[in-house]
């Protein structure tokens, strides 16, 4: 290697360290210092509480030893107001919660039309269909960030995850609007559709090997509609990578069902879409999201930035409110007999052995001395928090007309929580749920409004963004 290469390679080594954010944030004087050091060492060693929590931390799991045990004893999981549902599902190893819950939200309606002791719809026909338009919404984007450099912000954050399992509501939405559904015995489940994690490695590799060719293209001054030439090239390969994977959906099929009471219905023939309009028919332009976001001002519309998964649909849009009115169109939706989609921290104070989510269910403070929590807005805006996953309200229990916990469908199969269901009390409510999805109809006319108005643009580096890829 050239001197003048070596030279070259630690300038630039030494302008990364010096951009580096941790180096900047260096300080003579904010170091570690000897007399620190014995002050924080001190302390510690003067704390006499302090062996017995050691000894007793280093040899169980925290969740057992700061459980709350007297909130497990008081606990129990009967509903004054359930709703029929199915058998409990199974999302398996993909990050696919909210294409679940949309399935779970809607599945009842099937049930209950055809008299069905269960029903599920084909999670594989729909993520087929989602990734295809992932990748192709992925490309469009790489297109028009062309002239960006790397390090952009956007660009950085489309880079990370070019096609990943996450998703929303609205996907389900724009998906099945576009392409219908199937019964899951049409287009079943494969290894890669359930364990997703190496099928994601390679599909990303060949997407972001994509757009580093896109904006090549771009560099040599190719225009927009060239490089969207080269990119319908590619979508042929991402097709052909969907399709050995997990089957190529189908254009029509033959289905029947036999009822409970032994009722055989007749062979029919739909398309996908037809199946949808005529099965189950719920109107998913009349179901709304609300979020309770309070890092920002409530009683607006807003409209996330590069959260779409459709390039010709809109980006996810909401309207956010305080959590009590979530809460009161939970409650009217629920006792209303419909299932209600939501999204949730599924991480915080969740005891996941009996499926109980309550507040304080783990008591940290206790076991290290001193106080760890920290508001709603803190954790949002402080990104100690975020919706993670989407579940499926299926009956509340009620005092006095007010709910005290809910039953939640969750999508992890039966082994887990309560036989698959969890119970939320309404205090997790409050602190852990982010958003709801209800039919606009309940709401009041000045909140209706709200939707008329230009919605505001969070940036993709909003602490709410993380919706998009992290509900899983």
């Amino acid at each position: 290697m050239s001197q003048t290469r070596i030279l070259l390679l630690v300038t630039v080594a030494a302008i990364m360290l010096i951009s580096s954010p941790l180096l900047q944030a260096q300080s003579p004087q904010g170091g570690l210092t000897p007399g620190l050091i014995e002050e924080l060492r001190v302390n510690f060693e003067n704390n006499g509480r302090n062996p017995a929590v050691y000894n007793a931390l280093t040899a169980n799991d925290i969740a057992n030893l700061t459980v709350n045990r007297d909130k497990l004893i008081a606990h129990n999981a009967i509903f004054n107001k359930e709703i029929t549902t199915g058998e409990i599902t199974n999302q398996e190893s993909s990050g696919r919660c909210w294409m679940f819950a949309g399935f779970n939200m809607l599945r009842p309606k099937v049930m209950d039309k055809l008299k069905l002791d269960s029903f599920k719809m084909s999670t594989n026909y729909l993520f087929f269909w989602d990734k295809l338009e992932k990748s192709n919404t992925f490309l469009e984007s790489m297109i028009e960030l062309a002239a960006k450099p790397l390090g952009d912000r956007d660009v950085d954050l489309l880079l990370e995850d070019p096609c990943g399992d996450g998703g929303w509501w609205s996907y389900v939405v724009d998906l099945i609007s576009k392409y219908g559904v199937v019964p899951e015995q049409v287009m079943p489940e494969t290894f890669a559709t359930s364990h997703t994690g190496g099928f994601n490695g390679i599909l990303n590799r060949k997407l972001r090997k994509d757009a580093s060719e896109l904006r090549d293209l771009h560099a040599s001054g190719k225009t927009a509609n060239e490089l969207r030439g080269a990119k319908n090239k590619m979508l042929r390969e991402v097709y052909s990578i969907l399709a050995l994977n997990f089957g190529e959906p189908p254009m029509k099929f033959t289905w029947r069902f036999e009822s409970k009471d032994s009722t055989v219905a007749p062979p029919q023939e739909f398309t996908p879409k037809q199946f949808y309009e005529e099965m189950i028919g719920v109107k998913l332009e009349d179901q709304i999201v609300i979020f309770d976001h309070p890092g920002v001002e409530y009683f607006k519309y807003f409209e996330m930035s590069w959260s779409g998964n459709l390039a010709d649909r809109n980006n996810l849009r909401f309207i956010n409110l305080p959590i009590d009115s979530l809460k009161r169109y939970a409650l009217e939706t629920v006792l209303a007999n419909n299932p209600l989609y939501f999204a949730c921290d599924i991480g915080k104070d969740n005891y996941g052995a009996k499926g109980v989510l309550q507040k304080g269910i783990y008591d940290y403070s206790s076991v290290y001395g001193f106080d760890v929590s920290l508001t709603k807005r803190e954790r949002i805006i402080y990104r100690d928090s975020s919706p993670n996953h989407a579940m499926v309200l299926t009956g509340v229990d009620t005092l006095n007309g007010q709910a005290v916990k809910w039953k939640v469908e969750n999508s992890w199969g039966d082994k887990g929580g309560d036989k698959g269901y969890w119970t939320m009390y309404d205090d997790w409510f409050d602190e852990y749920v982010y958003c709801v999805i209800i039919d606009k109809k309940l709401l009041p006319k000045e909140v209706s409004a709200i939707l008329a108005t230009e919605p505001s643009r969070l940036p993709a580096w909003d602490p709410m963004w993380s919706v998009m890829r992290s509900l899983k």
